[in-house]
């Protein structure tokens, strides 16, 4: 049974909430927030992930700022901005320069800050700032971060120790950053920063999980990892517990797979609630007592506009071969999606590659008949990246030219153009045969499509003559001919809502989505159970929602494997 006084062990000053996307660490974030203020804290609750809906949340538009929550006293609330803190980086670094060099050199160096590195350094800077920073420690009694899942996390929280390595051996007066003397007057907050994260008494790390293998593995994964980075207080949230269940087969086979799941594993458990995690209603009642939920006595039914799977893979079949992408919120099932759309092109005689850039994602590597599965590994790449450019630049520098040359590869830039390198080879391979995507959550993979012109120059910056894969990326992505991209979410309003965001911004870039796939749908389940059958009527909207955003879209029901291993 889960507990209702779960957050209560969450009492250090910096509370860090991470775990695979789509586990709920932004509901859990924010619940803490509130029963913490309503214990007479002051909290500021701040959002480090490129894909936040603390807006979406609290029916606010939060900025870079924090700003007070007019509805909860002593809770203050701010989204980390990755453009908008790269856009303040640059200026700061170029700023003193405009009107005293060239125009030319002028472009230059707006050119070499134009970059996913410069993005996430520049917002690593914010997140240093309130970690280090002693008046923030006096103005709140906790800060919370709503982190970006695993992957990116597990980055974030080492670049203390990486920059500070990097910039305590590096001789290099710039590298793929620029000048690096904004860099060296960070050092010590750095320093401080990292202090505090290995310090148990001020910082613990919320591990958040749902009742399913693959969530649950994950964060086995992220606790070894950050154990060996030095965070001594990890704590497990599992979130999403069905509780109290009637006697309906598809609550009953959840519960039964919950807690089969759930055997020898130690953490504070958090209820299934009827209704999305959506307002301060809602927030709040996942540490009260859960009212009782009345049976549903029809179910809407389903638009008949919408597809089923093997439609979508059907259609996807008449072009022979191109690239598929699936995208959307963390913890939708985009791996699900793309692993059946793999399948079925394959069984129907097609030659399939089924790729993930997801650091976080789940695929596992193999060759199954026509069906050939791998991952795009960061380190893997950055070795191959790294090896090809100091093989390359061998015969032309000297002995301190590649000693220099080797400082700049060792910096955390490298593994953002490697796999970016990596991810421009696979979408070649879509001119030969079919390759499928599953990419990283919203945030991160808008930055890669965002930085791909910048990665052009920055591939340029090693080799003489880019590859062919780096040149034609952008028109490839931007060929609706070649390139399916398909829109992955649940009937929920934040993955709705993130995806046609997503929607837009890819339109932004030129890229037009092929087709929305509506996943895990409770509502095409027909459950009775009256927790879940709450939760299948509020996908009405929903459905509705998607309707209007896409011309084709398709429908997969929850299946009960897909709640173990999606």
């Amino acid at each position: 049974m889960h507990d209702l006084d779960w957050w209560r062990p969450l009492t250090r000053r910096y509370l860090f909430f991470t775990g695979k996307g789509g586990v709920g660490k932004t509901s859990l974030a924010c619940a803490t927030s509130l029963a913490l203020c309503d214990e007479g804290r002051r909290v500021l609750l701040v959002s480090t992930d490129p894909a936040s809906n603390l807006d979406e949340v609290f029916g606010l538009s939060l900025a870079s700022r924090p700003q007070a929550l007019p509805d909860v006293p002593g809770l203050w609330a701010c989204n980390l901005d990755p453009m908008e803190a790269a856009a303040a980086y640059r200026e700061k670094v170029v700023g003193p320069y405009r009107g005293v060099l060239p125009p030319a050199v002028i472009r230059n160096m707006e050119e070499q800050f134009s970059g996913a590195c410069t993005t996430e350094l520049a917002t690593f800077a914010e997140f240093v700032a309130l970690m280090a920073d002693d008046q923030v420690a006096r103005d709140y009694d906790h800060i919370v971060f709503d982190t970006a899942p695993t992957g990116h996390t597990l980055r974030l929280l080492s670049l203390p120790g990486a920059w500070s390595g990097y910039l305590n051996t590096t001789t290099a007066e710039s590298s793929c950053l620029g000048p690096l003397a904004g860099l060296q007057e960070q050092r010590e907050r750095y320093a401080l920063a990292l202090q505090r994260l290995g310090d148990a008494s001020q910082t613990a790390v919320v591990l958040v999980a749902r009742p399913d293998k693959s969530s649950l593995n994950e964060a086995r994964r992220t606790r070894q990892e950050l154990t060996e980075m030095g965070v001594a207080n990890i704590q497990l949230l599992i979130n999403g517990v069905l509780g109290s269940h009637s006697q309906d087969p598809t609550a009953q086979a959840m519960r039964a797979l919950q807690q089969d799941q759930l055997i020898g594993v130690e953490g504070q458990q958090v209820a299934l609630l009827p209704v999305n995690l959506v307002g301060l209603k809602a927030l709040r009642a996942l540490n009260r007592p859960p009212e009782q939920v009345e049976r549903a006595s029809t179910l809407p039914s389903i638009p008949s506009e919408f597809g089923s799977l093997d439609q979508l893979a059907e259609e996807l079949r008449a072009n022979g071969k191109g690239v598929v992408m699936t995208m959307g919120k963390g913890g939708v099932g985009k791996t699900t999606v793309a692993l059946q759309l793999a399948r079925k092109l394959s069984e129907s005689g097609c030659r399939v590659r089924l790729t993930t850039t997801d650091p976080a994602g789940d695929l596992t590597e193999g060759d199954h008949g026509l069906l050939r599965i791998d991952r795009i590994e960061p380190q893997r790449e950055i070795k191959r990246y790294t090896d090809e450019v100091l093989a390359r630049a061998a015969a032309k520098l000297d002995e301190q030219g590649l000693a220099l040359l080797k400082e700049d590869l060792r910096s955390p830039c490298t593994e953002e153009i490697a796999v970016f390198r990596a991810f421009a080879e696979a979408v070649h391979q879509g001119e030969h045969e079919f390759v499928i995507i599953d990419t990283a959550p919203t945030g991160h993979t808008i930055l890669l499509m965002d930085a791909s012109e910048a990665y052009s120059r920055e591939v340029r910056r090693n080799q003489q003559d880019s590859p062919e894969s780096v040149t034609q990326l952008l028109p490839r992505l931007r060929d609706p001919q070649f390139t399916r991209v398909v829109l992955v979410t649940l009937a929920e309003p934040t993955p709705v809502h993130e995806a046609a965001s997503l929607q837009a911004d890819l339109l932004r870039a030129q890229i037009s989505p092929f087709a929305w796939v509506v996943n895990r749908s409770l509502l095409a389940s027909g459950t009775q159970d009256p927790v879940l059958a709450s939760r299948a009527i509020h996908e009405a909207a929903c459905l509705a929602e998607v309707l209007k955003l896409g011309d084709k879209a398709y429908l997969e029901p929850l299946r009960l494997a897909q709640a173990v291993h999606a």
